[in-house]
């Protein structure tokens, strides 16, 4: 054991030890997703989280070890989200004859996502810096965290937040749109990326291309709208 204990020490200390976990624990997730068929279920963010916290846990890692080397996840998230408008400009054309329909769906969207959360935790008396911290919960992490903390949250729970919000938006989107015998590709797609951002529109692409794209320009337009709207709320209630 002590031999053991004493390669972990070593390994401990490089930087690119978690960056690499990270990397793992999502390629295993994928391969168990891709073994149950791509059950919603089987969420591989869902699936890689439970794997890392249970490593950090068992080898009693503080979060700061951990994101100081998995932090160039955390860098892609930027570039990631510019890239958003890839999407966009590819499927104009599609766009184009439902840009009216999508503004709206986008309006109603954003909005309710906003409101119907700062509305039920407010309802439970949940002080400033919580309702401040879940109220863009339905953008990027990146964009959320700012706003969070424009806004006098708490940045890391926003995160915590919009992770929520993804996996769940990404576990039950299918049977939800099936249920309600939405078959239409593009506004099931357009619905998951207004509501769970990133994660909801990886299960999209994973469903239907063109469900993948519209929630990719879902996610992009969303993530502009909300910070409007929380910054005008900012400004009324300053």
């Amino acid at each position: 054991m002590s031999g053991i204990s004493t390669i972990w020490v070593y390994l401990n200390t490089s930087p690119l030890l978690w960056l690499a976990v990270t990397i793992a624990a999502f390629l295993a997730a994928h391969f168990v997703g891709r073994k149950l068929g791509g059950s919603p279920l089987a969420n591989s963010v869902l699936i890689a989280g439970a794997i890392i916290i249970a490593l950090l846990l068992v080898s009693g890692t503080p979060y700061a070890t951990y994101f100081e080397g998995a932090q160039f996840v955390h860098f892609l998230l930027g570039p990631a989200t510019v890239a958003l408008a890839v999407p966009l400009f590819k499927n104009l054309d599609k766009v184009r004859p439902v840009l009216l329909p999508m503004a709206g769906a986008l309006l109603a969207g954003s909005l309710t996502a906003i409101g119907s959360a700062v509305a039920i935790v407010a309802a439970f008396g949940a002080p400033a810096d919580i309702i401040a911290s879940i109220a863009p919960k339905s953008t990027s992490a990146p964009i959320a965290m700012e706003l969070a903390r424009s806004l006098g949250g708490v940045p890391s729970l926003a995160a915590v937040l919009v992770i929520l919000t993804g996996i769940t938006g990404a576990v039950i989107v299918t049977p939800l749109m099936n249920f309600l015998r939405i078959k239409d590709y593009a506004a099931r797609g357009f619905a998951v990326g207004v509501a769970s951002h990133g994660i909801g529109t990886a299960r999209a692409f994973q469903v239907n291309d063109v469900a993948g794209a519209f929630a990719g320009i879902a996610m992009a337009l969303n993530g502009a709208l909300t910070s409007f709207l929380i910054l005008i709320w900012s400004l009324i209630f300053a």
